[in-house]
């Protein structure tokens, strides 16, 4: 219940000071089988206290009211609500965003495909060009938005079907990007969808849902909070929106032009099969995340035929 003081952060005698708390809160999430424990508890009392992080060895003075707050928002963590929910952020790279229900939250592993994204684009500007860069089912808008605020002169359009995501993304980009900064409501299957950069565009990068139907995630802040719409790919095997990604961006990209692309662990060979069979690929390669897994697919368009290739 909001506002009960779970029993790990009950004292007696003299009022305890913030790093008792944070650890009896670390003691509660522990329990309560949150993976991050004493860091959801730390990043809880900054939030308490209005402050973007806080120094257990130094630990500022507790105002009156906070371990009935504090106590509250464990006892929100403890019953799995997203730490990102709860204080309505998340650090993504180099950004913080905001972070609302009904949107998916962006993973630190989601952070590699962002990388290769801003990759391409530094290399072409390093080039003297200017990249065009597409982010297919943007969600918060986190890939696009690192691109736009990482690779200065690149032209960044974000793309998502949920009205929620669509507003979210808006305001992310207000905040955070450089002036230009495009994002449109569309559907990925949509043959129309940005038709005006058919042909034009150096980069399509896109975290699409990708979720099977039968592999409902474990993790309650998955499964409870992150919207279908984002989780689900489709069709038996989870690749039916991820196969629409591969037919936009083959409609999208410049001859030469970087599709990334993440997906499950277990979809790589398959992933890679679906861009083979279009036609419209080469240099097909899964590139592993941060902890070794095989999650993103990367590449390049081929000259449709009777087109010669442009430079890269």
């Amino acid at each position: 219940m909001a506002g009960r003081v779970p029993d790990g952060l009950r004292h007696t005698g003299a009022a305890p000071g913030l790093r008792a708390y944070v650890e009896g809160a670390t003691r509660v999430l522990d329990e309560a089988g949150v993976g991050s424990p004493r860091h959801d508890a730390t990043a809880l009392a900054a939030y308490a206290l209005g402050l973007p992080r806080v120094e257990l060895v130094l630990p500022p003075p507790l105002p009156a009211g906070f371990a009935a707050e504090y106590a509250a928002l464990v006892e929100r963590r403890r019953s799995r609500e997203p730490l990102q929910h709860i204080t309505g952020h998340t650090v993504f790279r180099h950004l913080t965003l905001r972070v609302e229900p009904g949107v998916f939250v962006p993973r630190p592993e989601t952070e590699t495909v962002a990388q290769l994204a801003v990759d391409e684009a530094a290399r072409l500007v390093a080039a003297g060009r200017t990249p065009r860069v597409v982010d297919l089912c943007t969600g918060t808008g986190a890939i696009a938005l690192s691109v736009a605020t990482e690779v200065a002169g690149s032209e960044v359009v974000a793309v998502d079907l949920s009205d929620d995501a669509v507003g979210l993304a808006r305001h992310n980009a207000g905040a955070v990007a450089p002036l230009g900064t495009r994002v449109v409501q569309g559907d990925v299957r949509d043959p129309a969808l940005l038709a005006e950069l058919d042909g034009c565009v150096d980069v399509v990068v896109s975290n699409p849902p990708y979720i099977p139907p039968d592999a409902v995630p474990t993790d309650p802040e998955v499964r409870d909070h992150d919207p279908d719409l984002a989780l689900y790919g489709g069709g038996a095997d989870g690749l039916d929106v991820p196969r629409a990604v591969l037919v936009a961006a083959a409609r999208l990209l410049a001859p030469g032009g970087l599709l990334v692309m993440e997906h499950a662990e277990v979809q790589d060979a398959a992933a890679r099969a679906a861009a083979l069979a279009t036609g419209a690929f080469t240099d097909v390669r899964t590139v592993p995340d941060l902890t070794g897994r095989p999650r993103t697919l990367v590449a390049r368009r081929v000259a449709p035929a009777g087109v010669g290739d442009s430079p890269a």
